[in-house]
């Protein structure tokens, strides 16, 4: 079918979907709706694409009946069916459901109160989840089957039926209040696990706002610790690396990224960089929000790294280059390095450097230390698998492709390099042509579109595809690692490595080249970085939907 994609950004729930789609055969077009000064402007933008399906898995925006009245057109809400309103998920997680759900509905003039096309029920976590890795993960999921049957159903001409005569699995009372900033306020002196819900229900937008050390924050990335020490509720008790803990009325908060709130909230920040910590007592931090972790399955070593939304700033950089270092002294013969189950990496932290006084610096520091990370991973002695546990994006795409074996799990997308205005580093001048040839290459980095794994795997960018949930792929990635250690796998593997950088240049020859293009995107911003980067951090909306994402062909 010809499927037009009606949304408010490109987000990662659309990238999927665009993938999934266009891998099964459908002609599919992307539109951006704020790109429209008005409903009869998006309405010609639909008529000259003239779709066989709207499909509108991420909007914000309202459809006009000029749209939804001529062609079927299909809103994604993530609300189980009868749910309505814009703070569905916000709600979920303060209220601790145990269960929630995606429902695909018709676009009419009441919001999310059209005819059911298909509806998908999941469990939701038993610790609460931040409202950014629950979109990502389960309900990206339930959205997924959804569409995939809205396509079959508009495909055999089938038609939706009325909310009121589906069975409502997930009872609902209708249309939930928006919450607002206000209604996520901090108050110390509840226990720490409550606000730990709290913090998770508001992450992304609007935040959790507290007051710290007298200032005005918003906390993001919280994890509850039962252990008590006494001291007032709302006392800085603590601190590990740039995690910082809070005194509760029961328990302690830890607390990673955090934000100014003084008028407009600033940039989301690791939280000792925006609340002072600095004579707070080194504290463990909670196992949920280390940064590292290592354990050792016989000859397998494997090393998890953390970082919030996959964003990953120098020092955090550094510190995980010390971690692969340290891991790579180990009597081990395979080193699997992966993400947690909602995030792996987008490489370098451009809020912490647009945050800095001197940004282009802060860019090109963070640029070397990823860089010294991709290395340490490159010149292993020991075997390396990468395995990309969740959606990657710019540098975390190349420092996953610097391993020896790239493995990933299924429904996860990739986007090599994004339309920053800068060249990029992280040897991907070495690693992506080497496995997809110099030609392929050029259109993946040229382009700059999102791929999913599956078509990773079949043009040979990525090894194999593990299963999406997360106990069978973390089984499957164990099965996996132990079939490379295997004895005569190994010798294999290793030998036809040695061949390999025997033959080529240096690896600080592409470092070399790709660092100078970097030095001259950072300090010269010759491509217009600096407005790149904070058109990204505001959300700023596009001023026109990009030409690559438009169909590619005209309606016959």
């Amino acid at each position: 079918m010809r499927i037009l994609l009606l949304v408010s950004a490109f987000n990662g729930l659309t990238q999927r979907v665009w993938c999934s789609l266009r891998e099964q055969g459908h002609d599919v077009g992307v539109e951006l709706a704020p790109t429209f000064e008005s409903g009869a402007a998006m309405t010609r933008a639909v008529e000259r694409a003239d779709p066989d399906l709207i499909l509108c898995p991420f909007l914000k925006h309202r459809v006009p009946d000029t749209i939804y009245d001529r062609w079927p057109t299909v809103i994604v809400h993530p609300g189980p069916v009868g749910d309505r309103g814009p703070s569905s998920l916000d709600h979920a997680i303060r209220d601790g459901r145990d269960r929630w759900g995606v429902t695909a509905l018709s676009a009419v003039e009441e919001l999310d109160a059209g005819p059911v096309w298909a509806t998908a029920v999941f469990d939701m976590p038993d610790d609460p989840i931040s409202k950014s890795a629950l979109y990502n993960s389960r309900v990206a999921d339930a959205a997924m089957a959804c569409i995939g049957e809205v396509v079959r159903k508009v495909a055999d001409g089938e038609r939706p039926i009325p909310a009121e005569a589906c069975l409502r699995i997930v009872p609902v009372e209708g249309e939930l209040p928006l919450l607002r900033r206000v209604d996520f306020r901090v108050d110390w002196n509840r226990p720490a696990a409550e606000l730990e819900r709290l913090v998770a229900a508001a992450d992304g937008a609007p935040g959790a706002p507290a007051e710290v050390n007298g200032r005005s924050v918003c906390v993001f990335d919280a994890v509850a610790s039962p252990e008590h020490t006494g001291a007032a509720p709302g006392t800085v008790v603590g601190r590990n690396l740039d995690a910082v803990a809070i005194a509760c009325g029961v328990g302690t908060l830890w607390v990673g990224y955090a934000a100014e709130l003084s008028g407009r909230r600033g940039p989301k920040l690791p939280a000792a960089q925006v609340i002072d910590a600095s004579h707070a007592p080194f504290r463990r931090v909670p196992d949920a929000l280390a940064e590292t972790t290592y354990v050792r399955d016989g000859n397998v070593g494997y090393l998890t790294f953390r970082s919030y939304n996959g964003a990953m700033y120098t020092e955090q950089c550094r510190r995980m280059t010390s971690a692969v270092e340290k891991a790579l002294t180990e009597d081990t013969r395979v080193l699997v390095l992966k993400g947690t189950e909602h995030a792996f990496s987008n490489g370098i932290h451009l809020g912490a450097i647009d945050a800095s006084p001197d940004p282009a610096a802060e860019a090109w520091d963070n640029i070397c230390a990823i860089d010294e990370l991709c290395l340490a991973i490159a010149t292993a002695e020991q075997l390396t698998v990468a395995a990309f546990t969740a959606n990657a994006g710019a540098g975390g795409v190349m420092m996953g492709l610097c391993a020896d074996v790239t493995l990933a799990r299924e429904g996860v997308v990739l986007n090599p390099y994004y339309d920053m205005g800068i060249f990029g580093s992280e040897l991907h001048t070495w690693s992506v042509p080497a496995r997809v040839g110099e030609h392929r290459a050029s259109l993946l980095l040229n382009r700059k579109l999102p791929i999913s794994v599956a078509e990773a795997a079949r043009i040979g960018l990525i090894s194999a595809v593990g299963p999406r949930e997360w106990g069978e792929f973390n089984a499957w990635l164990a099965s996996a690692a132990q079939g490379y250690e295997e004895p005569a796998t190994l010798g294999w593997m290793l030998a036809a490595r040695a061949e390999r950088r025997a033959t080529d240049r240096p690896l600080s020859y592409y470092q070399t080249i790709e660092l100078a293009e970097m030095a001259r995107d950072f300090f010269d911003d010759r491509n217009a970085f600096s407005v790149h980067r904070r058109a990204f951090l505001r959300k700023t909306a596009a001023d026109a939907t990009p030409e690559k994402l438009r169909f590619q062909t005209a309606r016959v």
